[in-house]
């Protein structure tokens, strides 16, 4: 990318302001409106990543894009463009002039903010998370540095990599997982921390720990062991603001602490509630009873080193880094790991490695946006490893924290697409796991969990299969048969199920899920439309096309309700509904459909995005089957110009169009040119088929 200079012949790259190593970040210029933006690039993947591999990290970048260009709020960062240049997904912003939090601590000496600063920035995210949330999203990962305060005052949120939507990809579609505990451990909700159901309110309560620690200088709780952290989020009271810091006004104090009650439903009902009591605490009233009940802080025994057993806080969290909290900034030499402090592994560079969530799939790509995520996974690789070596010297070899650093090995491999190295090291992990803790514990559940998907990613999709559903039957009896890692399995049964072509039992499977989300998080969730939408995939592979119709519209409604008739999902679920209408041979209301859902994903995604071509291609088989063949032509060689300029003549979807191409031509008479055609897209398929970008 950076030695192309020019992307799609509009944005000039100057500037390299930031690299990752999966991604960069460029200052640029428009050259169509004569203005500077940030282009953020995806690096091609190496070759030792496979194809679905490759598919998931592209389609986190793809979700990152969808997700910020909803968003129109000046408390949120803009995205302007989105596309895909020679292979090379980008995303274009707006280029922003300013400091994030943690950059004004540490400018500031890391002494807490000025008072009017603090409680300005308190009610602008505030605002803008108000926003945000209506719109169905939730971050999920607010911390100092994704706050910016601009050089005009202005406040925005950025980065919204690992956000989930609420409209969006569903969480269990191998991009996160239902349970996974993502962010920074410093800001985490304690429902984030439990694997518990995360709803807007976890945002409030990361929110309450940035403002804490900008008015006070350092987080709520402020422990270099990351257990001690997370225990502090789950069971103490942290100390009033004011008691570090006297000049703090006495409404912000309990707004703070309020929004750090350890129960979502004790903090403010929402964002605009959080906005409302801050605009009025400015004014001067004080409308607020003093919380009953706040405690002092005192040192707990839960949270001295060495206390490992405390009940409640999920096994993977004794093996949690502690994450960066905002006075740790710039990329000093990464440190090994501390080995006289209770082996904890501790790190002091922004490219530290996060450790695998509770339920995350081996080779799932990590929390945060794809910018380093390989850097991250090499360093997690190499200073596990030696972790692993410390703790097997003074532990043994089957001790849990042995096991722990070894299992994060695996996971660090499986993301940099060394599948078979990380297959042999969960297998051997899982050796180690059943004979120290025996098979149904929630560790070694986990670890088969991971072997399943490392199965999966070798091509041992019966493997899978098999290892996947005797731990959805383990995980049932553990842990229960509605509990979210249970489904998190169940789900990845129907996936290795379609794969398989085994679709009357994927469709079980997923009615299955549906209907415990629906009963445990309501019919409108986004995890539990994401799942009705894979019951209508299944319904209509099984040539069951008056069902899966049925449930498409009953969808579509859902989505227009809770997202709204522009939202990416809402499009998606329109789709589907006129892909069974074409199964149906209702050709005319099928081509309605279809023109109606590309025109609508032209305007909200753009005209070169996957989806628009996809229903682009729709439009023109609906008009191959009204028999406007002509038509059909023009529509089919759209989609194909358009691929064969994004992907590459020799992509699999390209020679899809060209073939569809000369379908057409065949129909119109035009043999000899069918033929031209047919030989062309056949001598591109013999050629070897480079590394996946």
């Amino acid at each position: 990318m950076a030695e192309t200079r020019l992307i799609q012949s509009r944005y000039r790259l100057l500037d390299l302001i930031g690299r990752g190593g999966m991604g960069e970040v460029w200052r640029a210029r428009d050259e169509a409106l004569g203005r500077q933006v940030a282009v953020k690039c995806l690096k091609p993947m190496s070759g030792r990543h496979d194809e679905d591999h490759t598919r998931v990290v592209r389609e986190r970048f793809r979700r990152e894009a969808r997700v910020a260009a909803a968003l129109q709020h000046r408390g949120v960062t803009v995205v302007h463009d989105f596309g895909e240049y020679e292979g090379v997904l980008y995303l274009v912003m707006e280029l922003l002039d300013g400091r994030n939090l943690s950059q004004l601590l540490e400018d500031n000496e890391q002494n807490p903010l000025p008072v009017d600063d603090i409680v300005d920035i308190a009610e602008q995210v505030a605002d803008a998370l108000g926003y945000t949330h209506q719109q169905g999203i939730v971050h999920r990962d607010l911390k100092p540095a994704n706050i910016m305060r601009l050089s005009d005052g202005t406040v925005k949120i950025c980065d919204f990599g690992i956000a989930r939507p609420g409209h969006g990809i569903p969480v269990t579609s191998r991009l996160t997982g239902v349970g996974v505990a993502m962010g920074t451990p410093h800001y985490m909700s304690p429902e984030q921390i439990s694997g518990g159901q995360v709803d807007h309110r976890s945002d409030l309560y990361s929110l309450g720990c940035v403002l804490y620690e900008i008015a006070t200088g350092a987080p709520p709780f402020d422990m270099e062991d990351s257990w001690g952290i997370l225990v502090g989020h789950r069971d103490t009271t942290p100390e009033p603001l004011r008691s570090h810091r006297a000049e703090l006004p006495g409404f912000f104090d309990r707004v703070v602490l309020d929004l750090l009650a350890k129960t979502p439903e004790e903090r403010p009902a929402d964002a605009h509630d959080l906005r409302r009591r801050i605009a009025v605490g400015r004014t001067g009233e004080q409308p607020f009873a003093e919380p009953a009940g706040r405690m002092p802080l005192g040192p707990p025994a839960a949270l001295t080193r060495g206390s490992r057993a405390t009940p409640g806080l999920p096994a993977w969290a004794a093996t949690m880094t502690g994450g960066h909290k905002a006075t740790v900034t710039g990329h000093p030499p990464l440190a090994p790991p501390d080995r006289t402090a209770g082996l904890t592994l501790t790190w002091t560079t922004g490219a530290a490695p996060h450790p695998a969530p509770p339920g995350t799939l081996a080779g799932s790509p990590a929390p945060g946006s794809a910018s380093g995520r390989k850097e991250r996974a090499e360093n997690a690789l190499r200073e596990f490893g030696r972790l692993a070596e410390d703790r097997a010297r003074l532990l043994g070899p089957d001790h849990g924290e042995t096991l722990a650093a070894r299992q994060q090995m695996a996971y660090a491999l499986g993301r940099l697409g060394r599948h078979a190295e990380a297959h042999e090291l969960h297998t051997a992990v899982l050796a180690s796991r059943e004979r120290a803790s025996g098979p149904d514990h929630p560790d070694t559940l986990r670890c088969r969990h991971n072997l399943a998907f490392s199965l999966s990613r070798l091509g041992r999709l019966e493997d899978s299969y098999r290892m996947a559903h005797d731990v959805a039957g383990a995980r049932a009896r553990v842990l229960g048969p509605d509990h979210p890692d249970t489904l998190v399995t169940l789900y990845e049964v129907g996936y290795a199920l379609g794969r398989l072509g085994r679709w009357t039992e994927a469709l079980n499977t997923y009615r299955q899920v549906a209907e415990a989300r629906t009963r445990l998080l309501g019919a409108d969730h986004p995890d539990t439309l994401a799942t009705r939408y894979e019951v209508g995939i299944s319904l209509g592979r099984l040539g069951r096309s008056v069902d899966a119709l049925e449930l498409y519209r009953t969808l579509v409604a859902d989505r227009l309700r809770v997202n709204g008739p522009h939202d990416p999902e809402t499009l998606r679920a329109r789709h589907g509904l006129g892909v069974n209408l074409g199964r149906l041979a209702r050709w005319d209301e099928a081509l309605a459909e279809a023109r109606a859902v590309c025109a609508a994903r032209e305007h909200v995604l753009g005209p070169d995005h996957p989806d628009t071509l996809v229903s682009r291609r729709e439009v023109a088989v609906a008009l191959g089957w009204l028999g406007r063949w002509a038509q059909a032509l023009t529509v089919y060689r759209q989609v194909a110009d358009a691929r064969t300029r994004l992907l590459g003549a020799a992509h699999p979807d390209t020679l899809a169009g060209r073939d569809d191409e000369a379908h057409c031509l065949e129909q119109l008479g035009r043999a000899r040119e069918a033929a031209d055609l047919y030989r062309d897209v056949a001598a591109l398929r013999q050629q070897p088929v480079g590394p996946p970008l």
